[in-house]
C-alpha cells in the first residue's frame, strides 16, 4: 500500500522536478533568440514557465507534507492535501494555454476555419473547467476515497479530453502541412521536420495523460496516477518550449529558399510573416 501511494508520488515529484529544470533550459534558450516576436508570445512563455514554476512548488509542498510532516501516518493515506489538489489546476491551466498555443497555429494554417478551431476550443475549456472541478473538491473533502466515490466522472473527464484533444490537435496539425507539400518543392524538407516536430509532441504528452488515465481506472486506490500526473504539466511546458526554438534549426534553410526562389511565396500560410518582417514568424506564432 505505501509502494502505490506515497512511494508513486515520491518517484513521480522527483521526475517531475527534473523535467522542470528542462523545461526551465528551454525557457532560457527561448529568450536567448526571442527578439522576433511579438509581446503576447513572450508573455504567454512567462506565463507557462511560472505556470511550470508554481506547480513545481506544490508538488514538493505535498511531497513534504506527506513523506516529512507526517511521516509513518498511515492514516494519512487517504488524505488529500491542498497542496497536492492545487497541483491540478496548476497543470489543467498550463495545459489549456499550450492547448490553445496548438489551435492558434491550427487556426492560421487552415486560414482561420472557426469549424475546426472552435470545437477544438471547445474541449480545451471543458477539460480546465472539470480539472478545477476536481481541485475544489478535492479540497473540499480531502479525502480520496470520498473523492472516488462521488467525483471521478470529473477527473476522468478532464484526462479524457486532454488525451482526445492530443489526437485532433496532432492529426489537424499534421493533415494541414501535409496538404501544402508540392512535389519537387523546396518548402518539402521543411514541412516534413514540422510533421515531425508536430507528431512527436503530440504522441508525447497524449501518452503521459493516457498513462494516468489508465492507472485512475484501474486501481484508484493508490496514487500511481498522481505520480504519472505530476509529469504532465512538465511534458506540455517542454511541447511548448520545443516547439519555439524549433524555428531556429528550421527557419536558415527555408529563408535561404525564400530569397532564391519566388516559386515559395504561396506557403505564407506557414510563414505568414515573411514577408513583412526581415526574421519571419513560423505558423503564425505572433499574436500580436
Amino acid at each position: 500500500m505505501i509502494t502505490g501511494t506515497f512511494g508513486a508520488l515520491f518517484i513521480g515529484g522527483i521526475v517531475a522536478i527534473l523535467f522542470s529544470g528542462v523545461v526551465t533550459s528551454q525557457a532560457f534558450s527561448y529568450f536567448k533568440n526571442s527578439s522576433g516576436d511579438g509581446p503576447a508570445v513572450k508573455a504567454l512563455a512567462i506565463c507557462v514557465w511560472g505556470l511550470d514554476f508554481f506547480h513545481s512548488i506544490w508538488v514538493t509542498i505535498a511531497l513534504w507534507d506527506h513523506l516529512i510532516a507526517h511521516f509513518g501516518e498511515a492514516g494519512r493515506i487517504d488524505y488529500i492535501p491542498w497542496s497536492l489538489a492545487l497541483t491540478i489546476a496548476f497543470t489543467a491551466i498550463l495545459t489549456f494555454l499550450v492547448h490553445l498555443f496548438f489551435v492558434y497555429r491550427i487556426y492560421k494554417l487552415s486560414h482561420g476555419n472557426l469549424y475546426i478551431c472552435l470545437p477544438l476550443a471547445l474541449m480545451a475549456c471543458g477539460r480546465l473547467c472539470f480539472a478545477c472541478l476536481t481541485t475544489a473538491k478535492m479540497i473540499q473533502l480531502r479525502s480520496l476515497s470520498r473523492f472516488v466515490q462521488l467525483y471521478t466522472f470529473s477527473f476522468t473527464s478532464g484526462l479524457s479530453l486532454s488525451s482526445a484533444l492530443d489526437i485532433l490537435i496532432t492529426s489537424c496539425m499534421c493533415y494541414l502541412l501535409a496538404r501544402n507539400q508540392k512535389a519537387n518543392s523546396s518548402m518539402n524538407h521543411v514541412l516534413d521536420k514540422l510533421m515531425l516536430y508536430t507528431f512527436e509532441n503530440g504522441s508525447l504528452t497524449c501518452a503521459a495523460t493516457l498513462a494516468s488515465l489508465i492507472c485512475w481506472l484501474t486501481n484508484k486506490s493508490n496514487l500511481i496516477f498522481m505520480g504519472l500526473h505530476f509529469v504532465i504539466s512538465k511534458f506540455y511546458a517542454n511541447s511548448f518550449y520545443a516547439t519555439l526554438n524549433a524555428r531556429k534549426d528550421i527557419q536558415r534553410p527555408t529563408h535561404r529558399s525564400n530569397q532564391s526562389s519566388s516559386t515559395e511565396r504561396d506557403h505564407a500560410v506557414v510563414f505568414p510573416d515573411n514577408f513583412r518582417k526581415p526574421s519571419f514568424n513560423f505558423l503564425g506564432l505572433s499574436l500580436a
